[in-house]
C-alpha cells in the first residue's frame, strides 16, 4: 500500500518550481542595468540630421490637410 505522501508532494514541489523560476526572474530583471537607446551602436541618429517635433507635426498637419482637400473635392464632384 502506497503512501498518500507523494500524491501531496507532486503540486508542492511543482508550485515550489514556479515560485523559484519566478523569483529568479524577477532578480534577474531587478539586477540587470536597463539598456537605454543612446547605447545601442548604430541607431543613435546625430540631432543636427533629425527634424525637431515641429516639423514632424507639420507634416503631418499638412498630409492631413492634403487629404481631407482630396476627399472634399471628391465629395464635391459626385
Amino acid at each position: 500500500r502506497e503512501a498518500p505522501i507523494p500524491k501531496m508532494l507532486a503540486p508542492c514541489l511543482l508550485r515550489r518550481a514556479v515560485l523559484t523560476v519566478t523569483s529568479v526572474f524577477v532578480v534577474a530583471l531587478l539586477v540587470t542595468e536597463p539598456v537605454r537607446a543612446d547605447q545601442e551602436a548604430g541607431t543613435a541618429i546625430p540631432a543636427e540630421s533629425r527634424p525637431c517635433v515641429d516639423c514632424h507635426a507639420f507634416e503631418f498637419m499638412q498630409r492631413a490637410l492634403q487629404d481631407l482637400k482630396k476627399t472634399a473635392y471628391n465629395l464635391d464632384t459626385r
